[in-house]
C-alpha cells in the first residue's frame, strides 16, 4: 500500500463510526445467514433443532455451514469440566469444542474445523493481539464496533472459506445472558448490513407446563421475546419447545405478542428420539419457511430432498422397531450427567441400529468400586462394558477392577483412550505379574510405569498440550481390529490424551499375549490393543476416540464390532 493510501485509510477509520471488516472477495448477498438463539432457558435443544434444520436444507442440495458461538471466556472447551458443560468434542484439526458441533457432524455427515467454533475468549484474544500490532490505527478499542466487528468478520470469513450458500449460527446460552449482549448486538448489525432478505433469525423458546396446573404457559416465552425485541431484533420464526405438543392457543398468543405471523410459529415437542426431529420439522415445512424468507426456495431440489429423506426415514424406522435388546455398561466418573458421554451414547445407538438392536445403557460410578467383587456386582446382567476417556486418579482403580472382571469372565469390552491405558495397566498387573504397574499420571513414583509421558513430550500447562485431532494408525493384518476396519492398512481416528504406552514394556506385554493391533506409522506409539478371539470373544481398546466419527448410518467400526459380538 502506498503512503498516501495508508494515510487516507488511517484518517477515514479515525473519523467514521463503522467498523465492519470484510474478508477478501466477500460479496453481500452471495451467502445467506440463519441465526438460531434461545430464550427462557438453556438446554432446550437448540443444537438438535439447528442440526435438524441444517440437515433438511442440505438435503435440498444447498451447501450449509454451521458455526457455534459461546459467550464464555475460555479459549476453547478443552479445560471445561464435563459435569458443567457436557463432553468436550474434538474435531479432525484438534479443536476442542462444544458438544453441539458433534450434533452437526453427525446430522450433516460432515467434518468441521476450527472455523466452525467461536468463544468470547477467542474473540478477545484476537482483538488484543490486533491492538498490540496497531491494527486499529490509534482508535480506542470498544465492544461496539470492534468486538461486534470481529464476530461479523468470523461469520463472513467462514462464508468465504467454505463457499457456503448458507451459514447457520447457533448462539449458546440465552438471549438474556450478560455474556451474550454484544453477540446479539453483532447479529443486529449483521442484519442491518446484509439486508433483511439475507438473514433469517429464529428464536427457540420454551413453553412451560407446571405439573400442578396441567396447562401450558406462554408468559416466560413472552418475556424472553420482549428482551429480544428490546435489543432491536424482530425474529422471523419462533420455535416453541415443549414437553407436549404446543396448543393452537399458545401459538396464537406468541404470534400476537411478537408480531410474527402464525404460520411462522412452530411447535417442537419432545419425541421418542432426536432422529425424528428432522421429520417433525419437515411436517411443518420449517425448511421451506426459512428458504422462503431467504429467497432461496425456488432453487431447492425437491426430488433430491425426497430421496434423502426416504433413506433417513428408513433409518429412523429401523431404530424405533429394533427387536433385540442388550445392555451396555459405561463405567466412569461423570455418570451424573449423560451429556458427559454424548458421543459414546450416539455411537452405541448407531451401531445397535445397524444390528437391528436397541441398547440400554447402565452407568457405573467407578468411585464406588474397590474390588473385583464390587465390579462383579456392578456388571451383573450386563452384556458389554465400555471404559470411556477421562483424566485423573479418582475412580481409576474401580475402572481397572471392571476391566479385570470383563477380561476374566469374557464380557465383550471396549476401552477408549483412558480405557486403553487402564487395560494395559490391568494386563501388566495380572498377566505380566507387575503388581505395582501403573500410569505416571496416577502414581508419579510407580515402580513399573507402563503408561507414561514420553521424553519428547513437553507439558508445562493444561490447555492445548495434548495429542489432539486426527492421527493415522497402521493396523496389523489378520487382527480383529484390522477386519473391523475392512482390512485397511492405514486408518485415521481422533485423539485427546497426553499419556502413552511405555515402549520399554511393549515386548513383555506382547510376550504375555497382548496384541498391539495398531500403532503409529513409525511404530513408536501403541494405538490399538486386543486379545486373541480364542481367549476372549471381544476385548479391544484404542488410544483414540472413534465415537467422534460415528454417524447414524455409518457406525464406528469398533462399536459395531462390540454390539455384533454381544449378539453373536
Amino acid at each position: 500500500m502506498k503512503s498516501h493510501q495508508l494515510i487516507s485509510r488511517i484518517a477515514k477509520q479515525a473519523t467514521e463510526e463503522f467498523y465492519s471488516p470484510f474478508p477478501p472477495n466477500y460479496k453481500i448477498g452471495r451467502t445467506k445467514y440463519i441465526i438460531v438463539a434461545g430464550s427462557v432457558m438453556s438446554g432446550v435443544g437448540k443444537g438438535i433443532f439447528a442440526s435438524s434444520l441444517a440437515k433438511l436444507i442440505k438435503y435440498y442440495g444447498f451447501k450449509i455451514e454451521p458455526i457455534k458461538i459461546d459467550g464464555y471466556l475460555n479459549q476453547d472447551a478443552g479445560t471445561l469440566n464435563p459435569f458443567r458443560h457436557g463432553e468436550v468434542f474434538v474435531l479432525d484439526d484438534g479443536t476442542e469444542c462444544d458438544m453441539d458441533l458433534g450434533s452437526y457432524e453427525r446430522f450433516l455427515n460432515t467434518t468441521l474445523t476450527k472455523d466452525n467454533y467461536l468463544t468470547a475468549g477467542m474473540i478477545f484474544k484476537r482483538i488484543l493481539e490486533k491492538e498490540r500490532k496497531g491494527h486499529y490505527l490509534g482508535r480506542d478499542v470498544q465492544f461496539i464496533p470492534h468486538v461486534t466487528g470481529e464476530i461479523k468478520f468470523s461469520l463472513r470469513n467462514l462464508a468465504v472459506k467454505s463457499k457456503a450458500d448458507i451459514v447457520l449460527l447457533e448462539v449458546g446460552g440465552t438471549v438474556g445472558d450478560y455474556e451474550n449482549a454484544y453477540i446479539i448486538e453483532a447479529i443486529r448489525e449483521l442484519i442491518y448490513e446484509e439486508g433483511k432478505q439475507n438473514v433469517c433469525f429464529i428464536n427457540v423458546s420454551y413453553i412451560l407446563e407446571p405439573q400442578n396446573l396441567g396447562e401450558q404457559k406462554s408468559k416466560p416465552a413472552q418475556l424472553g421475546l420482549n428482551r429480544l425485541l428490546a435489543l432491536g431484533i424482530q425474529p422471523d420464526i419462533i420455535v416453541c419447545r415443549a414437553h407436549k405438543p404446543v396448543t393452537q392457543r399458545i401459538k396464537e398468543k406468541i404470534s400476537v405478542y411478537s408480531n410474527v405471523p402464525l404460520r411462522y410459529v412452530i411447535g417442537l415437542h419432545d419425541i421418542a428420539t432426536v432422529y425424528e426431529a428432522p421429520l417433525l420439522l419437515k411436517k411443518q415445512h420449517v425448511d421451506d419457511l426459512v428458504l422462503e424468507k431467504l429467497n432461496l426456495l425456488r432453487k431447492a431440489k425437491r426430488l433430491k430432498q425426497a430421496t434423502n429423506l426416504k433413506k433417513w426415514r428408513r433409518f429412523v424406522k429401523q431404530y424405533l422397531n429394533a427387536n433385540k435388546r442388550i445392555t451396555v455398561a459405561i463405567a466412569g466418573k461423570y455418570t451424573g450427567l449423560r451429556d458427559s458421554y454424548a458421543s459414546i451414547l450416539k455411537a452405541i445407538e448407531h451401531a445397535a441400529t445397524a444390528c437391528n438392536a436397541r441398547a440400554s445403557v447402565k452407568f457405573i460410578e467407578t468411585t464406588n468400586i474397590h474390588s473385583i467383587k464390587d465390579a462383579a456386582n456392578a456388571l451383573k446382567n450386563v452384556d458389554a462394558l465400555i471404559i470411556p476417556g477421562g483424566f485423573g486418579k479418582r475412580g481409576a482403580e474401580g475402572k481397572i477392577a471392571c476391566i479385570s472382571y470383563a477380561r476374566r469372565t469374557k464380557i465383550p469390552f471396549l476401552g477408549l483412550c483412558f480405557g486403553f491405558q487402564l487395560a494395559v495397566i490391568e494386563f501388566a498387573r495380572n498377566k505380566c505379574h507387575l503388581k505395582k504397574a501403573n500410569s505416571t499420571e496416577l502414581d508419579p513414583k510407580t515402580k513399573h510405569p507402563v503408561i507414561c509421558i514420553l521424553p519428547e513430550q513437553n507439558l508445562e500447562k493444561l490447555g492445548g498440550t495434548m495429542r489432539l485431532g486426527s492421527y493415522p494408525a497402521k493396523l496389523k493384518p489378520d487382527t480383529l481390529v484390522w477386519r473391523l476396519y475392512k482390512k485397511q492398512t492405514i486408518i485415521h481416528e481422533r485423539h485427546r490424551h497426553r499419556y502413552e504406552v511405555n515402549p520399554e514394556y511393549v515386548q513383555l506385554l506382547e510376550n504375555r499375549g497382548l496384541i498391539f493391533s495398531g500403532t503409529s506409522p513409525d511404530s513408536l506409539l501403541m494405538e490399538f490393543l486386543e486379545l486373541p478371539q480364542k481367549e476372549h470373544p471381544f476385548f479391544i481398546a484404542t488410544q483414540s476416540h472413534p465415537e467422534f466419527k460415528s454417524r447414524p448410518m455409518q457406525p464406528a467400526p469398533l462399536f459395531f464390532g462390540l454390539i455384533k459380538a454381544v449378539l453373536e
